[in-house]
């Protein structure tokens, strides 16, 4: 199913339209591969004069990861980042400290862990975000040398 069916179909469960702000936001996001900002966003639509406030946006990302198509991850610089996640493998994220340098992984291994902790705690897991803090390969280094 396209981005744009999944958020049609979820718009309307909820009783909203699909307004040409929404596509305009949905349309953007997934013309970028990886993690973007709300207000890198806001700019590339006003480049492009496609109208969509920044409240429109942030509402509309929000709209988003409720939907499941975009989630929203936190890469230790006091604001959210974007990515969508429609048609990509579940991944979680290591980010340097450094040079801010993202890379995504994930681990068979990992994934049952959780799976498991959370089924001898009772508790229902519906989304998680493992994030790793540290210092990659090239600034280790750097700072070894």
């Amino acid at each position: 199913m396209r981005p744009i069916d999944n958020f049609t179909k979820y718009l309307n469960a909820k009783n909203l339209k699909l307004t040409k702000e929404r596509n305009a936001v949905l349309q953007e996001i997934f013309l970028r591969p990886g993690h973007l900002e709300a207000e890198d966003l806001w700019h590339t639509l006003r480049k492009k004069k496609k109208r969509a406030s920044r409240a429109t946006i942030y509402r509309t990302l929000d709209l988003l990861v409720d939907s499941s198509i975009v989630r929203k991850v936190d890469l230790g610089h006091g604001h959210s980042h974007f990515e969508h996640v429609l048609g990509h493998a579940h991944h979680e994220h290591m980010i340097c400290l450094k040079c801010g340098k993202v890379i995504e992984f994930s681990d068979k291994k990992i994934e049952k862990s959780l799976k498991r902790l959370c089924e001898k705690s009772g508790f229902e897991n519906t989304s998680h975000c493992f994030q790793i803090f540290g210092y990659c390969r090239n600034c280790r280094q750097i700072t070894n040398s």
